[in-house]
């Protein structure tokens, strides 16, 4: 059986990614600071491992055959992210593992081509855009030394799976609960959202399709291209009524961001709200066959339920 560590198992991404591997029958270590197993993750063995702990990472990931990295600091904190990365590249390269990694937008810049494909050269014009840039530039120089073999899939911002932090549910669905759809951006813009169970297939779906890969490759991922008239729309079947479109205060996040640092990160990314885009592929469907898609009806259904909002008694049936 097909020994897989999720690093970051506690995180939302790492916890989805974690349950899909679970569900498609590979043996899953969870890979957390304090070596506990979220209870969602039934199946998954815990192991205590430090990402900024180069050792640590080498032990909590020995004798795996992948390594998913879903680790990801909070975004004042990004100054960890290089460091993460060259540990785990050291945990990949001692124990002779794989490395998937989730790519984003980020390594585009502003602006922003309307349509984004793996040729589509990148132009960071963010510290994070860099970050992610160097990121990428170490993993393909480690591949193409032979050293740590690199399948990253990219994709936009996500909704969906257990846990908290995304734009979906600290703005957008934020009030819903009290009929008001809050709209990040223009709400006719188009925006590449990811539903993280979606992603996470496939994650699962490029494991088992190796041998049509090299030993570095950067795919796409589209996921939900949609406005957020569309995202309304469908959160309004879930819940079984309208709701009221109401704008994100961009105004009072700019004024305040001199003085509040989380503020300050989030301005800095404000353009992925007002420029429109989406992902495309020209290879992931060749190589994985179908590409996992949820209807976005039944998308954002699940989301809002994931997230303790009620949805219509006859809704819940069909999510």
């Amino acid at each position: 059986m097909t020994k897989i560590a999720i690093l970051g198992a506690n995180g939302r991404l790492g916890r989805t990614v974690a349950k899909a591997f679970i569900d498609a029958g590979y043996d899953v270590r969870a890979v957390t600071r304090n070596g506990k197993v979220p209870a969602e993750l039934k199946g998954a063995t815990a192991f205590a491992g430090d990402a900024l702990d180069r050792q640590s990472l080498i032990l909590a990931t020995q004798g795996v055959d992948i390594i998913f990295n879903g680790l990801n600091p909070i975004y004042t904190d990004w100054g960890k992210c290089l460091p993460m990365a060259e540990n785990v590249m050291a945990a990949c390269h001692a124990n002779g593992a794989l490395h998937l990694f989730p790519g984003t937008v980020y390594n585009y810049g502003s602006p922003m081509p309307v349509v984004l494909s793996e040729d589509t050269p990148f132009h960071p014009t963010t510290e994070k855009g860099r970050i992610r840039c160097a990121m990428e530039d170490l993993f393909r120089r480690e591949a193409e030394a032979g050293r740590v073999r690199t399948i990253l899939l990219r994709a936009g911002d996500f909704f969906g799976g257990t846990g908290s932090g995304s734009w979906f549910d600290l703005i957008v669905a934020a009030k819903i609960n009290k009929g008001i759809y809050t709209a990040p951006g223009p709400a006719d813009l188009v925006h590449e959202w990811a539903y993280l169970p979606d992603f996470a297939v496939g994650f699962v779906a490029l494991a088992r399709n190796l041998d049509k890969l090299g030993f570095y490759e950067a795919l796409n991922f589209p996921g939900h291209a949609v406005t957020d008239l569309e995202i309304k729309a469908a959160a309004e079947k879930a819940v079984g009524h309208q709701l009221k479109m109401t704008a994100m205060a961009w105004w009072v996040l700019c004024l305040g961001s001199p003085f509040v640092a989380m503020w300050r990160e989030i301005v800095s990314m404000s353009y992925l709200r007002f420029e429109p885009h989406r992902l495309a592929s020209t290879r992931l469907e060749s190589i994985i066959g179908e590409i996992p898609h949820t209807p976005l009806d039944q998308a954002v259904n699940k989301a809002l339920q994931d997230i303790g909002i009620a949805v219509a008694p006859s809704r819940r049936q069909a999510a």
